[in-house]
């Protein structure tokens, strides 16, 4: 599926590293961020999601509600927010979906045709209260 600017964002019901996420109902009425990272324990995706839990405030100034995804399960997830909390010296404040039904990267477009379709490739969306994509 292609998600255009304007589309609605698809919602979807999903286990996460804080249980099992409604998307429409965690959103509220507030803007969104779901964004996808290859894999759990990588470098990069380690400083990524550690500086996103540090902009926890500025998330919460615009009304905004940040939401991860990858393949991985739920226990990777956990012991990899423990990985970034030290690591990186925060916590992790914001649940991450474990896809590995691969149901919501489906839903998103986050596989890549031309790449290994057991990883979510990286991606954002930035949604709404209306639950539009807006970028």
């Amino acid at each position: 599926m292609t998600l255009r600017l304007g589309d609605t964002a698809p919602n979807f019901e999903q286990q996460s590293s804080e249980g099992k996420i409604h998307f429409y109902d965690y959103l509220g009425d507030s803007w969104g961020v779901l964004f996808s990272h290859p894999a759990d324990f990588t470098p990069v995706c380690t400083t990524e999601l550690g500086l996103t839990a540090k902009l926890k405030d500025e998330f919460a100034k615009r009304n905004v509600k940040v939401l991860a995804l990858s393949v991985d399960d739920v226990d990777s997830h956990e012991r990899w927010i423990e990985d970034i909390n030290e690591t990186q010296g925060t916590s992790v404040n914001f649940p991450i979906l474990a896809d590995s039904d691969r149901k919501v990267s489906d839903l998103y477009g986050m596989i890549h045709p031309n790449a290994n379709d057991t990883l979510t490739v990286r991606s954002v969306f930035v949604i709404d209260p209306a639950k539009k994509v807006r970028l």
